[in-house]
């Protein structure tokens, strides 16, 4: 059994993510710090976008409020028609496992447990038999190019391998939407360049919606299109050409 997402076509395509009016603001000082001041944006299924902007600018707070790691102070969140931000913590959860991949910047691989158990753990733990997820991850791990590194563990890997063993994790449920912080952040100029191109072909090839947090214009430069933030605020949306 392969993996396959069903191909999406980039024409007439729905919203999967509407974010409204969105404003986070965390404890601190004598009226908070406001981390979000009223983001919107709406995203559509098979969509590419990357978030840039300087440090503290607000990009890392909207991936985790679009993941459901962490919750809008006021604004709603919908996914997939489902407000995030009136679930129960049980629900969330389940969100997560079953519509969302994460790719972070520092990996996040378990170092006792092999790629192939790494890429395997999040569907284990959602119920799946240790057939499929074998073969999902089998199908996984040829497609990132690491099948031959399956009984490898992470400290054998070079960083370029980590993080498309982390690509291959947060595709083994068949998400809707892939949330990816800096993923290039820890990466020589080839390895991240690898990485993104990943990216962009699983984006093309299996219709999956990411949202890319960076710093790195060559990495944004993979997306339909880059939102530029400034104090927690989109600055400026620019569209950009498909080759």
């Amino acid at each position: 059994m392969g993996f396959a997402l069903e191909n999406h076509s980039r024409e007439n395509r729905l919203p999967i993510l509407t974010v409204t009016d969105v404003e986070k603001i965390y404890a601190g000082g004598r009226s908070g710090v406001a981390a979000l001041q009223g983001v919107s944006l709406v995203c559509e299924a098979g969509d590419f976008i990357s978030l840039m902007g300087p440090s503290g600018c607000g990009k890392s707070s909207l991936l985790h409020i679009l993941g459901g790691i962490d919750r809008p102070t006021r604004g709603t969140v919908t996914l997939d028609g489902l407000h995030l931000e009136s679930l129960d913590a049980e629900a969330m959860t389940e969100v997560r496992r079953k519509k969302i991949g994460f790719v972070f910047q520092f990996f996040n691989l378990l170092p006792t447990l092999s790629v192939s158990e790494n890429v395997t753990l999040p569907l284990l733990l959602d119920g799946a038999s240790e057939r499929e997820a074998n073969s999902r991850a089998q199908a996984l791990l040829q497609r990132v190019g690491l099948e031959a590194r399956a009984a490898h563990y992470p400290a054998e890997l070079s960083g370029g391998e980590m993080q498309r063993t982390a690509v291959a994790r947060a595709l083994i449920a068949k998400p809707q939407l892939v949330l990816a912080d800096e993923p290039t952040g820890n990466l020589d100029s080839d390895n991240g360049q690898q990485v993104m191109q990943l990216l962009t072909e699983i984006n093309r090839d299996l219709g999956v919606t990411i949202i890319l947090a960076t710093h790195s214009i060559e990495a944004a430069h993979f997306s339909h299109r880059i939102i530029r933030m400034r104090d927690g605020m989109i600055e400026k949306i620019e569209n950009r050409t498909e080759d």
